[in-house]
């Protein structure tokens, strides 16, 4: 595709659209690894709970937009606080070998995945257009932006200033702040570690939810939709894992990256150039951007 101001302006536009989708599923993965130094790699899992909840809830339930995605974020929330509780508790419980956290991520990933594909099936599902916006605005020049593009960006600010104003505002915040630089020594304060750690995978099911809806949207929704959270973690890479403010940064640098490649390149070489600065950054700063340094002894 040739060069235009006009195409530059358009793929930094569906960019910055795509990049904060993925600024809310990796903000999830920075949040359970502030806490307990592991990769959670089911968040795709969450993020398929969220995406089929809401399309349940609106085709077969015959509910609203606002209460099937009410729902949506519960479901995963909920479904994210029980796989804590019964998949990584007990391994906490046993060894601090954070390694072992997350090869039982990567299977409660799979079980999930295949879980929706025994039940439901492995065909794609579309969200009920009708009940999203489907109109396109024009800017300038021939540079458009679609209501739903609109409507994800607003949506992802609103939820990550929430998050930024609950941790930086409230008791639990100050918890899991403190607890990000030391989880034993803030139970030693009073916290209690075994809620803080249900809370924040609540928060991170829920913000795995609202990523889901709007990925389903884009695309379709199918078991395997979840597999797309690998490239809001090698965001939250980029950006420094355990940084919130990192995991943004990263995911809008990925989300520029892939459409200004599709853009101006091709569309087949996006998933080279992402992986690429994964590859570059941790050869140049493993620890991100953002990201601070620390060693584990496995």
């Amino acid at each position: 595709m040739a060069f235009t101001f006009t195409t530059l302006i358009q793929q930094i536009i569906n960019g910055l659209s795509l990049g904060s989708v993925y600024a809310l599923i990796a903000v999830g993965y920075s949040l359970v690894y502030s806490i307990l130094l592991f990769s959670n790699f089911a968040h795709g899992g969450f993020l398929v709970v969220g995406g089929y909840a809401c399309y349940y809830l609106l085709t077969q339930w015959g509910y609203g937009v606002s209460i099937s995605m009410l729902g949506a974020l519960l479901a995963s929330g909920l479904v994210a606080v029980v796989t804590e509780r019964l998949a990584y508790k007990p391994i906490r419980e046993r060894t601090p070998i954070t390694l072992y956290l997350l090869i039982a991520s990567m299977g409660v990933n799979i079980v999930i995945e295949n879980l929706f594909v025994v039940t439901v099936g492995g065909r794609l599902h579309a969200l009920p257009r009708s009940t999203f916006p489907t109109g396109t605005f024009n800017l300038f020049g021939g540079v458009t932006i679609s209501a739903s593009d609109v409507l994800s960006l607003i949506t992802a600010i609103i939820f990550l200033s929430a998050l930024q104003l609950f941790l930086s505002r409230t008791r639990w915040g100050l918890a899991i702040r403190a607890a990000a630089c030391d989880i034993k020594t803030a139970g030693l304060m009073g916290v209690n570690v075994t809620f803080l750690i249900s809370l924040v995978f609540f928060v991170a099911g829920v913000l795995a939810a609202v990523g889901g809806i709007f990925l389903s949207v884009r695309y379709s929704l199918y078991p395997q939709l979840g597999n797309i959270t690998t490239k809001a973690f090698v965001a939250a890479v980029i950006g420094g894992l355990g940084s919130l403010p990192g995991a943004v940064v990263g995911s809008l640098i990925l989300g520029l990256a892939e459409m200004l490649t599709a853009g101006f390149i091709s569309s087949q070489m996006r998933d080279l150039v992402v992986y690429s600065l994964l590859v570059i950054m941790l050869l140049i700063s493993p620890s991100g951007f953002f990201g601070k340094k620390i060693s584990e002894k496995i």
